[in-house]
């Protein structure tokens, strides 16, 4: 979901698949996605919570709001993500692929351990422009 000036957008991820029956309740998994713009036009899009299967939907809808905008940068802080998988990576890389399309320059800001770890084991990290803040992505 996409909230613009500074509001928070809380999303409940939801995979649709039952539990068995014998199975321990599953906590429900949240992230939440602030999104603002800057005096220059370039949006940033702060993610909290896991990036995973659970929440793919909400975080993909407000990713792909911001690069259908085409701003000169989408920013994407991942400071406070404590998750990521695959999905969430397949995310990321489908999200550049399209902000190229659009000519808009993603970066990643604060990558957070859990991201940077998965984007290293896979090469992903390669790919993308990586800032160590919001401030200094903002400034490239």
């Amino acid at each position: 979901m996409r909230a613009d000036n500074g509001q928070d957008t809380a999303t409940q991820g939801a995979s649709g698949a039952q539990a068995p029956r014998d199975a321990a309740p599953r906590a429900e998994t949240a992230v939440t996605l602030r999104t603002h713009h800057t005096e220059t036009g370039a949006a940033v899009c702060t993610i909290v919570g896991d990036l995973d299967f659970d929440t793919l939907a909400a975080v993909q809808e407000g990713l792909t709001d911001l690069v259908d905008e085409r701003p000169p940068a989408l920013v994407v802080d991942l400071a406070q993500v404590g998750f990521c998988d695959s999905s969430g990576l397949n995310l990321l890389l489908r999200t550049r692929a399209a902000a190229v399309a659009a000519g808009t320059e993603l970066r990643l800001a604060g990558v957070a351990p859990a991201v940077m770890r998965v984007l290293e084991l896979t090469g992903a990290d390669t790919v993308f422009s990586l800032y160590d803040s919001v401030a200094d992505a903002l400034a490239a």
